[in-house]
């Protein structure tokens, strides 16, 4: 259904174009607003999420794990965050035309937040999409985040956390990951780094230790 805007649209679960990984959820969105290609919602997807105050080395595996994945005909899920998912969807971005990537919004997709993804929002509006089951003017808050994020967890065939520290967002979506069946990824880190304890932790819970893209796509069938 056309919105008041060209570029958004909206669909219902009843909606031939509507995502089937999503109706894996107890509670599914009933509506989806969309800025940008909703086509790609059927394409198989991998999240890359991770701490909003990344280390350099966390940006730095972020936008080479997500490269490597889009290489690999992935698209790059994540959720329009400062640090890793920003650098997430940047990578991706850089690839150039071929190479898309989808954020899954906290907030409707016509109110930017951070703001300073202002300019990264309206890249992926043009090279991917993004999506939120929140109505157009509804601002962020804090109950709208992990709502968000079991959407990112359902519609990917898995979730790369980056860094995370033990009580994150990360890894609500990891964990949300799991009881939908999906494949949890971590990339190790000291233990001395508060960020690397939440991947750490997932390690020990059972996700796989990955160092490098070739290993989470081993895991992968799509």
């Amino acid at each position: 259904m056309p919105l008041n805007s060209k570029h958004f649209s909206s669909i219902t679960l009843e909606d031939p174009c509507y995502p089937s990984r999503l109706n894996d959820l107890y509670d599914p969105p009933q509506r989806l607003y969309i800025d940008g290609d909703l086509n790609l919602l059927q394409k198989p997807m991998i999240a890359i999420v991770g701490a909003r105050s990344a280390s350099f080395e966390g940006l730095k595996n972020a936008a080479t794990f997500a490269q490597g994945l889009s290489k690999a005909g992935l698209l790059i899920a994540s959720g329009l965050a400062r640090g890793v998912d920003g650098a997430a969807h940047k990578a991706t971005l850089m690839l150039g035309p071929n190479h898309l990537t989808v954020a899954v919004c906290g907030a409707g997709v016509d109110v930017i937040y951070p703001k300073e993804h202002m300019d990264l929002a309206k890249k992926i509006g043009m090279q991917g999409c993004l999506i939120s089951e929140l109505p157009l003017g509804e601002p962020p808050k804090s109950c709208h985040f992990p709502r968000r994020n079991r959407i990112i967890a359902a519609l990917s065939l898995g979730v790369v956390v980056v860094e995370a520290a033990e009580r994150s967002g990360s890894l609500i979506t990891a964990r949300l990951a799991l009881e939908l069946g999906r494949e949890v990824f971590a990339i190790p880190g000291s233990i001395h780094h508060p960020l690397s304890n939440g991947c750490n932790l997932l390690i020990q819970q059972g996700a796989k230790l990955v160092r490098n893209p070739k290993e989470v796509l081993e895991e992968l069938v799509f």
